[in-house]
C-alpha cells in the first residue's frame, strides 16, 4: 500500500475513535448520600403520624446499641457520630408513655434533626416492600413436601470486609476455604441440582419450589406443619454469589414489561411456564441458609424483630441500622394516601442499594403479601439523627 494513502487512513482512523469517545456520554457520579439540614415542617405529613407506633421499633434497635462500646463508630462514616451520640436519645425514649402519640413526636423533636437525603443532586428514589412468607412444610420428606431448606453449611465462610478496608464497609463476600485461599460456594443452580445433599443440611422441606425461592427473597417466613404447628425460619447466611432479580430477566427476555413487573406477576409466568421456571429462578444465583427462630419474629439484619410498617430494610453502606426515618412514598394501592410515617433502619436486601432506596416491611399475611408484591413505588426519606451531631453533606 502507498505510504501516503496509509497514513491518511490511519489519521483517519484515530479521528474516528476521538469522536466515538467525546460521543460517550459522561460516567455518572459515584453514588453519595447528600444530608441536608431540614424542618419537621418540612417533612409532608409529620404532624398526622402515630410516631409512638415507631417506638417500639425504636426501643428494639436501642437495645442493641447498649452493649456496645461508646466509643464505636453507629455508621459508615462520621457524620453518623458513635454510639455514644445515640445512648442519650435512648434513654430518654424508655421514659416515654406508651402510645401517646403527642409526647412521642415532641420527643423526637426534641432529641433529633431530620436531614432529606438525596443521592448526589437526586432526591427521589425507589421504595419496594417485603413480608413474611407463608409455606407449607414438613420436618421430613414427603411426597408431597420435596423443596429443602437448608440451614448454614460448617464450611461456609462470610467476610465482612469491612473489618479489612475502611473503603469497603457495607460489602461483604462468602465462599468455602480451599488450601488456604476464598473460593465461590455452589451457585444456586448446584445447590437446587444437589450439590449439597449428602451434607444433611435440611431443617424442613415445603411443597413448592416457588415459594421456597420467594422465600429466600424475603429472607424469613412462618412453615406451617400438618399438625398446625408453625415454624419460623430466618436469615442464617448467603452463598455469596450477586442477588439477580428475575423480573429483569423477564424484562430482558421481553416476557414482562417494567410497568407490569411485580411478584404477583412474575409468580404467574412461572405459573404458566413451569419448563421454563427453573431457568429463570437459576438465573439468580444467590441462595440463602435458613435458621429456625425461636420466638418472635421475623428479625433483621440489626438483630431484631421486626415491626410491621415500622421497620425499613436500607442499604447500609450509607445509612446506618438503627437509624430514625421519615418515608414520603407512594402507596402500593392507586388512588390510596402516601405513606407518610415513622419508620427505622433495621434490615438489608440484596437488591437494596443506594443512598435513597428502601424496602418496607409489611409483616404477614394474604394482604401483607399483596401489598408488598406490589410495591414498586418513588418517593423521598429523611434521616433523623441526633442533635448532638452536626454533620456535613
Amino acid at each position: 500500500m502507498n505510504r501516503f494513502i496509509f497514513w491518511n487512513l490511519l489519521a483517519g482512523f484515530a479521528l474516528l475513535v476521538a469522536a466515538c469517545e467525546q460521543a460517550k456520554p459522561p460516567a455518572p457520579p459515584a453514588e453519595a448520600l447528600i444530608l441536608t439540614p431540614a424542618r419537621y415542617a418540612d417533612m409532608p405529613g409529620w404532624s398526622a403520624d402515630d410516631a409512638s407506633a415507631a417506638l417500639p421499633a425504636l426501643l428494639k434497635s436501642c437495645g442493641r446499641l447498649k452493649p456496645q462500646p461508646a466509643d464505636r463508630a453507629f455508621g459508615p462514616d462520621a457524620r453518623f457520630g458513635k454510639i455514644a451520640d445515640w445512648l442519650p436519645a435512648c434513654a430518654a425514649a424508655e421514659k416515654l408513655p406508651a402510645a401517646n402519640p403527642a409526647a412521642a413526636r415532641a420527643f423526637f423533636e426534641a432529641n433529633f434533626q431530620p436531614y432529606r437525603a438525596a443521592n448526589n443532586a437526586e432526591a427521589k428514589g425507589l421504595f419496594t416492600g417485603y413480608y413474611e412468607a407463608e409455606l407449607s412444610g414438613s420436618l421430613t420428606r414427603t411426597a408431597r413436601h420435596t423443596v429443602p431448606l437448608h440451614r448454614r453449611p460448617d464450611d461456609l465462610v462470610m467476610v465482612d470486609l469491612g473489618q479489612f478496608r475502611e473503603e469497603l464497609k457495607g460489602q461483604r463476600i462468602a465462599g468455602r476455604v480451599i488450601d488456604g485461599s476464598l473460593k465461590p460456594y455452589e451457585s444456586r443452580q448446584q445447590i437446587v441440582g444437589g450439590a449439597l445433599d449428602s451434607r444433611r443440611l435440611e431443617i424442613l422441606w415445603v411443597d413448592d419450589p416457588v415459594d421456597a425461592f420467594f422465600l429466600q427473597i424475603q429472607g424469613s417466613g412462618r412453615v406451617t406443619l400438618a399438625d398446625g404447628r408453625v415454624i419460623r425460619v430466618g436469615y442464617a447466611g448467603q452463598n455469596g454469589h450477586p442477588y439477580v432479580a428475575i423480573g429483569r430477566e423477564l424484562i430482558a427476555k421481553g416476557e414482562l414489561t417494567r410497568e407490569n413487573v411485580s411478584m404477583q406477576s412474575i409468580r404467574a409466568w412461572l405459573a404458566a411456564n413451569p419448563g421454563r421456571a427453573d431457568e429463570i429462578m437459576n438465573s439468580n444465583p444467590s441462595y440463602v441458609f435458613f435458621r429456625e427462630l425461636p420466638g418472635e419474629g421475623p428479625v433483621g439484619a440489626q438483630g431484631v424483630a421486626l415491626t410491621p410498617l415500622r421497620s425499613l430494610a436500607v442499604d447500609r453502606r450509607f445509612v446506618p441500622l438503627g437509624t430514625p426515618v421519615w418515608l414520603d412514598v407512594d402507596h402500593p394501592d392507586s388512588g390510596a394516601p402516601r405513606l407518610r410515617q415513622l419508620v427505622v433502619a433495621q434490615d438489608v436486601g440484596g437488591a437494596i442499594r443506594g443512598p435513597v432506596r428502601g424496602d418496607l416491611f409489611w409483616g404477614h399475611g394474604k394482604d401483607a403479601a399483596d401489598k408488598a408484591g406490589r410495591m414498586k413505588s418513588t418517593g423521598f426519606y429523611y434521616l433523623l439523627l441526633p442533635k448532638a451531631l452536626t454533620p456535613g453533606s
